[in-house]
């Protein structure tokens, strides 16, 4: 980087520091009872049924399809299928959701794919479809990801930021309980457990409509933490300079 894109960089960050100063001050307690960070919450625990159905369930779904034809460790090795897949497609994702800066579709799209993926499990019980689905399950769950989580970063600064993700991190995390749970239920009253991960995917289908519901900007600004970071005199005296003139030619 020349020169004068480091500066360019440089004002670029205390532009954006001026501006969440400005905003209002946010307390832990207006984090919690937001809209948004609730918005979020539920969107990430339909995802997370969809993770969670993947890892604890793939393995035995395939070792079933096989009818024991094929030792653990030929269906371990099948499971990783899915799961390689996941990453290239979370990558690509990624990069795509960075480069056009958009983020709501990039996740709402993987979802609704993950969601599709388990409600065709149960028509399909062939080996090379099951995976094939289950590849596009952990595409859908993986991808989802990146986008998403640079959703809080869009409004959430400081303490705010912390006291929002981990909310929505712990909200999240209960779908982990509950998604397995619910298809071990349903399996053990329906003799099988296609009905179960056809249940598992509702929770993404609605993870996917409330990301496009999603505004596109946060009302109000950034909540900002109540300890705004202090400036020392040079970032003052950086800052009061034209960004116009930091920009390099």
């Amino acid at each position: 980087m020349t020169r004068g894109e480091k500066e360019w960089i440089q004002a670029e960050l205390l532009r954006e520091e001026h501006e969440k100063l400005e905003q209002h001050h946010c307390s832990v307690f207006q984090t919690m009872v937001n809209g948004r960070v609730w918005h979020l919450a539920a969107i990430e625990f339909g995802v997370c049924i969809g993770l969670y159905t993947l890892s604890f369930w793939a393995p035995q779904l395939l070792k079933s399809v096989f009818s024991g034809q094929h030792s653990n460790s030929s269906v371990g090795a099948l499971v990783m299928i899915p799961h390689l897949v996941g990453i290239l497609a979370m990558v690509v994702v990624s990069r795509s959701s960075d480069r056009l800066l958009e983020r709501r579709y990039h996740a709402a799209i993987p979802a609704l794919v993950g969601g599709v993926a388990l409600l065709l499990m149960g028509p399909f019980h062939s080996p090379l479809f099951l995976v094939a689905l289950l590849s596009l399950l952990a595409a859908g769950v993986y991808s989802v990801v990146g986008p998403f989580w640079a959703l809080p970063g869009e409004f959430l600064t400081g303490f705010s930021a912390a006291a929002g993700i981990g909310l929505i991190n712990s909200v999240a995390n209960l779908g982990g309980f509950v998604g397995p749970y619910a298809i071990g239920v349903m399996s053990g009253w329906t003799g099988g457990i296609y009905v179960g991960l056809a249940l598992a995917g509702i929770p993404l289908l609605l993870s996917a409509t409330l990301l496009c519901l999603l505004p596109r900007r946060a009302q109000g600004g950034k909540l900002v933490g109540n300890r705004p970071p202090i400036l020392n005199h040079r970032t003052k005296v950086a800052s009061s300079v034209s960004l116009s003139e930091r920009i390099p030619r």
